[in-house]
């Protein structure tokens, strides 16, 4: 393969890895770990007579430094009001972002757990509670350098890409048609709701960037991290059937509510924001395709199969941006 060729993460060997590690004054013991991980890369290194660290090396050209900076100031932020974040380890001059290699790349304490039981309404008490806490300080003041999480960036540019580059030819006109009609329908719905109130959040909270053990979650992965509207960081914990989701939606705000203040009107915007998630998902899947770590990890993305199954997902989506919103329980 040419150097042309070649991924930029192909040359994260084990010995940069180390070195790198080395550099910031860890003396590693040369056990690596390779985590889940494809947007950046993130291992597990072993330390002499230490706690292994974790390793994050950033996607290059995916985030600049100001804003990879601006991350870890956020989660900076959230640990001195006690909040339980994984945030990156500095060195003793400041630096929580270091440079080795070509790579930008941050070490974090590993802390254990899996992910939570979100069917369990006492540990999305919980959950609430410290999502009220973390929004209360994310909505103190915005990021300078982060995006916004929006119809423009998720959906239509998503859409433009499938539908260019992707989309097998006897699908695409179905496909068109119907991201065309959601595009629109969210648009409108974006439209009628009026101001928006955007803060920081946490972008991806999802169970698996949430380590539980014992009652106590620690929140990682702020790599997502942008301005958004609050819901972005419940929906993603709601799972079930209508009446499931209702349910725990009113124990998440019951939690949230003794912290910060939850609009309700934001509960219009569940099915927005779970459809762009769905557009943008096989948009960054496609835009990563030249990383060979993506096709092993997809194999079964870019198939006629994906895309009749996507555009079934689609449609049903629609389905939901036409119903009535999920409503808190009296």
């Amino acid at each position: 393969m040419s150097d042309s060729q070649k991924h930029p993460f192909d040359n994260l060997s084990p010995d940069l890895l180390i070195d790198a590690v080395e550099s910031v004054g860890f003396m590693s013991d040369g056990r690596l770990l390779a985590l889940n991980s494809y947007e950046n890369r993130v291992y597990q290194v072993g330390i002499e007579d230490q706690t292994p660290m974790i390793a994050k090396f950033y996607r290059p050209e995916r985030w600049s430094r100001e804003q990879i900076l601006e991350e870890h100031e956020f989660c900076f932020q959230l640990v001195e009001q006690e909040l339980p974040v994984v945030a990156p380890w500095c060195s003793a001059d400041g630096n929580s972002l270091n440079d080795f290699g070509g790579f930008r790349f941050a070490l974090f304490e590993r802390k254990g757990g899996h992910a939570p039981e979100l069917d369990n309404l006492d540990n999305l008490l919980i959950l609430g509670r410290l999502m009220g806490r973390i929004h209360g300080i994310g909505a103190t003041r915005p990021f300078k350098y982060r995006p916004k999480l929006d119809s423009q960036v998720f959906g239509w540019q998503s859409f433009k890409l499938i539908s260019e580059q992707f989309i097998p030819d006897a699908l695409r006109e179905a496909y068109d048609t119907l991201a065309l009609d959601i595009l629109k329908k969210i648009d409108q719905i974006l439209t009628d709701y009026g101001d928006i109130k955007h803060i920081r959040v946490h972008g991806d909270c999802h169970s698996g960037n949430i380590l539980w053990r014992d009652d106590n979650p620690h929140f990682v992965d702020f790599d997502d991290a942008r301005m958004a509207p609050a819901i972005q960081d419940l929906w993603m914990l709601l799972s079930g059937d209508r009446y499931e989701q209702t349910l725990q939606i009113a124990e998440l705000v019951e939690g949230y509510n003794e912290f910060y203040d939850f609009d309700v009107r934001e509960l219009k915007l569940i099915e927005v924001m779970r459809t762009l998630r769905i557009m943008h998902y096989s948009a960054w899947i496609a835009r990563r395709w030249s990383d060979p770590a993506f096709p092993r990890a997809f194999s079964w993305f870019n198939s006629p199969r994906y895309w009749s199954e996507h555009i079934l997902e689609l449609r049903e989506q629609l389905a939901a941006l036409n119903e009535p919103p999920i409503e808190l329980m009296r």
